[in-house]
């Protein structure tokens, strides 16, 4: 079996560097909020072209942290509308309604998959206080045309770059073009730690001041709140996990995109859009995702092959129970896009035979 992503594998090349950094975090008898964090914050923060990184627990305390923050600094307020692409995953949306605030769902460009400046346009209203920025699949929204508009509209621009390490546009990093931006580091990522883990990177002080307490009960001194904060700490031993795997990730992304071009080039099958790949730096391959009226059939063909396939995401967040609020809203590019995506293994340890047999298998798919 090709598996879609082997993590075991992945992390299996820098075992040595990995057990010597756990090894340091165990002997130095700090494991909370100590060397590892700090020096991770300062690398990560270099790596993306921001001032400030907060290690936090996860991606999606990663977003709603920074919602809340934007909420005590008295820019949001319960009530305010936030653009959002309507095929993300459902973790952006609950950032939003985490926070009182209300998500106005616009549909996705048809072939990048990502928000366009049209769609923004058109959703504007009134109550509009900020924008999210969706980086699907590991490629780069039209920042330069988001963040201008966002200017001339005076919105809030927050990244959700949970799949897009390093995909950029003109040498600029996904995580500095908006005014916050969250990230994710679940083991599958593109720097993905050993557990759950996520991070916010920005420029302004003030935010990334504010975030340092939420993160921890509300305090930058131990007995001292000034918010109602939650307990969302990266703690030392992930920090130390992703520092080991930011060294590897540039070469990982060269990888991917490696893989990414053989596809693009030698995948021919009618019956199967295939992603956009017009400026190489614009995305990181976090997935591989094709589009294709047969995906059923194909993906059990692919299965039976022995290449292991997965969807993201069967279902987009104005359809699921939990907002059944917006159930009855429709929007034709999303569920589509939703009904018809499937991705194919994109794995860094892959070998040149297995990303062959995935072509080739692909190309003799009938349906």
């Amino acid at each position: 079996m090709i598996d879609f992503l082997n993590l075991k594998k992945l992390n299996a090349r820098y075992e040595t560097e990995l057990k010597d950094a756990c090894a340091r975090v165990i002997d130095s008898g700090w494991y909370i909020a100590g060397n590892e964090l700090d020096s991770f914050e300062k690398e990560f923060a270099q790596w993306c072209g921001t001032k400030h990184c907060i290690g936090v627990a996860n991606g999606l305390d990663a977003l709603i942290l920074t919602i809340r923050a934007w909420k005590l600094l008295g820019k949001l307020q319960e009530g305010d509308e936030i653009i959002v692409p309507a095929n993300t995953y459902i973790a952006t949306v609950l950032a939003i309604s985490e926070n009182g605030l209300k998500p106005i769902f616009v549909e996705p460009d048809a072939y990048t998959y990502n928000l366009t400046l049209t769609g923004i346009e058109n959703a504007l209203t009134a109550k509009t206080k900020a924008i999210i920025a969706v980086h699907l699949y590991g490629r780069i929204c039209p920042m330069d045309e988001i963040m201008a508009f966002a200017k001339e509209k005076d919105l809030l621009v927050l990244e959700d770059s949970a799949q897009a390490h390093g995909a950029s546009i003109n040498n600029k990093r996904a995580g500095s073009w908006g005014h916050a931006s969250g990230f994710s580091f679940y083991p599958g990522k593109n720097l993905g730690a050993l557990g759950d883990a996520g991070a916010v990177t920005t420029d302004d002080e003030e935010l990334a001041e504010v975030l340092r307490a939420l993160r921890n009960y509300g305090s930058h001194k131990k007995y001292e709140n000034l918010y109602i904060g939650v307990n969302s700490r990266l703690d030392e031993i992930q920090a130390a996990m992703l520092r080991v795997k930011l060294n590897h990730l540039d070469v990982d992304t060269a990888i991917r995109r490696c893989i990414a071009g053989k596809y693009i080039n030698r995948i021919s099958n009618s019956f199967i859009q295939l992603p956009l790949n017009e400026i190489e730096e614009c995305s990181v391959w976090h997935l591989f995702v094709i589009k294709t009226k047969f995906r059923a059939q194909l993906s059990e063909f692919l299965n039976h092959a022995g290449i292991q396939t997965l969807i993201h995401y069967p279902i987009p967040p104005h359809k699921q129970q939990a907002y059944v609020e917006y159930n009855k809203l429709s929007f034709p590019v999303t569920e589509s896009i939703h009904q018809e995506v499937l991705s194919i293994p994109m794995d860094p340890t892959m070998t040149d035979a297995q990303v062959e047999y995935v072509i080739q298998k692909i190309n003799e798919f009938q349906a």
